[in-house]
């Protein structure tokens, strides 16, 4: 009797594997076969995932690497390196920006720092003001008139709540054509303290120098009839005194006394509606300083000379204070146009150019390399490029 032969039927899962794992060699899969498929699938998956992964990296490394290098640029800049670079933010009050008495050292003024702005009637009076200069940089052959002055004042030191400041950020608003269509006025206001010069004008031009204005340097050609226009009811008017006649103008104004009118390159506002809480009176000694350690200019000249004498700008003055009082000492609007270019603008308002400043005694060439050294030491840092 022949052995009964059944023939052996490939289960589905077989044929599936045979469909889905066909053999290199067209040879009919056997077990060995069927496993080295298997492995292979599973290398050729593992290098796909592996690629994607690579691929999946690159693509975050281009994303994150360039967000990195920003971040450490910034750091470097704002951190380990707040002088240099154009911003137009306000610095914070970092204990690096606010140790600003190094940076005086290193400048080498041989000048004591935080010296008092303003003069005070119990200094002067007990003759703690001895000067060899008199005006513009000293107070010899005045001190009587001042005193007249100082006692009528009720205010010799700057508002409470910017003395208290631990650290004090400035910035000096020069009135240069440059800071024209700038749009820094917002980066302005932020500031500590805003020092602005003579009878730079802030109503119309807010976009860009602000509508912000802690102090205000003046003498009585550049003083405007009605100080509430340009500046706040708590504005500091400092008057800049470079003659006894601008003294005497201010106790006319005070006293409601004639006015002098005589001894001004402009006639001054007869009448001035500032008031006396309001006023100080500048120290010479801050010009003093400026004209002779900062720019190196002589005090006095021969008058058989016959040179005209040379005297500090009231923008550059600021600055000088600026040093001395502030932490942060920030410009924008400085600078002029070069001599050859006299039909330029110099201001940020009005229409005068360079040549009403033919006959003036600054030297404004010298002044811009002075300004230039202290951004260089980085004692000070400029808000946007000047000529």
């Amino acid at each position: 009797m022949k052995a009964q032969v059944t023939e052996r039927v490939p289960s589905p899962c077989e044929r599936g594997c045979a469909r889905a794992l066909p053999h290199a060699s067209g040879l009919p899969l056997t077990a060995s076969g069927t496993a080295s498929g298997v492995k292979r699938v599973e290398d050729e998956s593992m290098e796909n995932f592996m690629m994607m992964s690579l691929k999946t990296a690159k693509t975050w490394t281009i994303i994150v690497l360039p967000l990195l290098l920003l971040m450490l640029s910034f750091y470097c800049c704002h951190v380990l390196f707040p002088g240099y670079g154009i911003t137009s933010q306000t610095p914070t009050s970092d204990r690096i920006l606010c140790d600003f008495s190094r940076r005086w050292d290193s400048l080498s003024f041989n000048v004591s720092r935080n010296r008092r702005l303003f003069l005070r009637l119990n200094n002067l009076f007990w003759n703690r003001y001895p000067s060899s200069f008199p005006l513009p940089y000293g107070v010899k052959d005045s001190e009587m008139l001042i005193l007249k002055v100082l006692a009528i004042m009720s205010n010799y030191d700057m508002p409470e709540s910017v003395q208290s400041l631990d650290c004090r950020t400035c910035v000096v608003v020069g009135n240069g054509f440059t800071v024209k269509n700038s749009s820094l006025g917002g980066a302005i206001n932020k500031y500590d303290v805003v020092i602005r010069l003579n009878n730079g004008p802030v109503r119309g031009y807010e976009e860009d120098v602000g509508n912000k204005t802690t102090i205000r340097f003046f003498y009585p050609e550049s003083a405007s009839p009605d100080p509430s226009v340009d500046n706040e009811p708590d504005t500091v008017m400092v008057l800049v005194p470079f003659k006894k006649e601008d003294i005497l103008w201010l106790k006319g104004i005070l006293y409601d006394e004639k006015r002098v009118q005589k001894g001004f390159w402009k006639p001054p506002p007869q009448f001035w509606f500032g008031k006396a809480s309001q006023i100080r009176i500048l120290d010479p000694f801050f010009l003093r300083s400026t004209a002779k350690h900062l720019l190196d200019i002589p005090l006095s000249v021969d008058p058989k000379s016959k040179q005209n004498p040379v005297h500090p700008t009231t923008g550059i003055l600021a600055v000088f204070v600026a040093l001395n009082y502030c932490d942060v000492v920030h410009l924008v609007g400085f600078g002029y146009p070069k001599a050859e270019n006299q039909d330029l603008p110099i201001h940020y308002y009005g229409k005068d150019t360079m040549k009403s400043m033919t006959d003036s005694y600054h030297n404004l060439t010298h002044e811009a390399q002075v300004l230039k050294w202290l951004e260089d030491s980085r004692a000070v840092v400029s808000l946007h490029p000047h000529r």
